[in-house]
């Protein structure tokens, strides 16, 4: 459609997987509208397109020797070190020919990709972008070889490769604000649809049927669902996909609600991937690091990715790539492995015993918060909660107080403020989810504080609307702070 704005987004280090060329292709086509990719990516791309390759790795490779022969492990690839030194130059030589002043990473890859054209008329990421027109954004761009590039110039001019990552966001933010639409792109072609929620908060059945063909590939569905309850229909709505021959794809997110109390594969799920940073302790938000398992029923392990971990006859494992079916490879071998150990050490610990008592723990703790907030907020949705539940500020709001005054107000308390404004389905949503770990005592001081401030809402609203008052930073102009954006803190 020509009112939707196409994003791609390119994650880790694909294109030193292969996909360089097939992203470039989509770029050619004009499939996609904008690029938005990790440096990662754009290194890798750099350095094949530069003539250079990745070479495929194995597991069991010697990594002193390699060290010892100038060969790195990237992901799953072996390169060349000195073919890194030399690209490393190479962008810290283009980077002293730009004017010292600060780029936007889209102005910055746009002359990257010229320069790069210009020596070599090779396709890639970066050339077919440059040629096609198409904005490439890196908001990350420093944690990358190619921000070792710019380093190396800045240590020869201060003013060299200086990156504008604000200049980045204003940009972005404009190109979606212009565009009525906008869209993410599928790979395999398909095209998303999105299912309505009934009354009840839950899938609606009848246009869920509405929209399913022979053509359905499969359906995503959060179980609990993000407004805290649980599709009590999901038995349905899963022979439904499998009767036109999709497949159920869980999503993870609220797993700590159902750890222990329920399989997946039971309630017809064929796909589930699991978030660890909420359910087994592992750190959440500002960029990880993360991990997301993914687990599969049965007849869908011949396609994971190789290679595979096995137990042979003696009971020792091994990796293997001899699977026919399998999509082959993706990323690194063994995951973000710190995190993974984490995860299964908490696991290991709490046992199946203390799993079950973790998730009944999270479903007790938002229920009791529940009812007691229930007679001085609206809960639109409230049969059925299990570990979060979704409060509804439109009572508060109709006496001039906003979602975002009441999430300010209690920093003023010591609570970091909860998500507000999401789910969508909900006016002046504030997302509420105590999880298993908080005590009672936590629970009741935060409860006393939503009491105190609906109760100053009555008596004197001004008091909330120019929370926090006690934080270093208090209440922003948000008007002036979107247009002269000022992000750093001076005492």
């Amino acid at each position: 459609s020509d009112d939707a704005l196409i994003f791609f987004g390119i994650a880790g280090a694909l294109s030193a997987g292969g996909l360089r060329l097939a992203i470039a292709d989509l770029v050619h086509r004009r499939a996609v509208d904008c690029l938005v990719s990790t440096g990662a990516n754009l290194y890798h791309d750099l350095h094949e397109t530069r003539g250079r390759r990745h070479f495929i790795g194995s597991p069991d490779a010697d990594d002193s020797k390699l060290q010892e022969l100038h060969i790195d492990r990237v992901y799953d690839t072996l390169v060349d070190e000195d073919e890194f030194i030399d690209n490393d130059a190479w962008i810290a030589s283009f980077a002293l020919t730009l004017e010292p002043r600060p780029y936007t990473t889209r102005e910055f890859l746009y002359r990257l990709g010229e320069h790069l054209w210009s020596e070599t008329e090779a396709d890639g990421i970066l050339t077919a972008a440059y040629r096609c027109g198409v904005p490439i954004y890196c908001p990350a761009i420093a944690d990358s070889s190619i921000g070792m590039g710019l380093s190396q110039a800045r240590h020869e001019r201060p003013n060299a490769g200086h990156v504008d990552v604000i200049g980045d966001i204003i940009e972005s933010t404009n190109l979606v604000l212009h565009h009525p639409r906008t869209a993410s792109v599928v790979l395999g072609g398909f095209e998303p649809r999105e299912v309505k929620s009934d009354d009840r908060g839950r899938v609606d059945i009848d246009d869920l049927k509405s929209k399913l063909d022979e053509d359905v590939a499969g359906m995503m569905l959060t179980q609990p669902n993000t407004l805290g309850l649980f599709e009590d229909k999901i038995e349905e709505i899963s022979a439904s996909v499998h009767n036109k021959g999709g497949l159920m794809y869980m999503d993870g997110a609220n797993l700590n609600a159902v750890i222990g109390l329920c399989k997946p594969a039971d309630m017809g799920f064929d796909i589930i991937h699991i978030n660890l940073h909420k359910t087994f302790s592992t750190p959440h938000g500002g960029g990880g690091p993360g991990s997301g398992p993914i687990a599969v029923v049965e007849r869908l392990a011949p396609f994971l990715p190789i290679p595979k971990l096995i137990k042979d006859e003696n009971g020792k494992y091994n990796w293997t790539s001899d699977i026919s079916d399998s999509i082959g490879r993706l990323h690194t071998f063994f995951g973000n492995f710190g995190i993974l150990v984490r995860a299964y050490v908490y696991i290991r610990m709490l046992g199946d015993d203390g799993l079950k008592s973790m998730a009944r723990n999270a479903i007790i703790n938002a229920n009791y918060l529940k009812n007691k907030l229930k007679d001085a907020y609206n809960i639109p949705f409230t049969e059925g909660t299990l570990h979060e539940f979704v409060v509804s500020g439109d009572t508060q709001k109709a006496k001039g107080v906003k979602a975002l005054d009441i999430a300010k107000a209690l920093l003023d308390y010591g609570f970091y403020s909860p998500t507000i404004y999401f789910p969508n389905n909900v006016p002046e949503a504030m997302m509420i989810e105590p999880t298993e770990s908080e005590t009672k005592a936590t629970l009741d001081r935060f409860v006393e504080v939503m009491l105190e401030i609906n109760d100053n809402i009555n008596v004197n609203p001004d008091l909330i609307r120019e929370a926090p008052i006690t934080t270093p930073v208090t209440r922003l102009d948000e008007t002036k702070a979107n247009r002269e954006l000022d992000l750093r803190w001076t005492p």
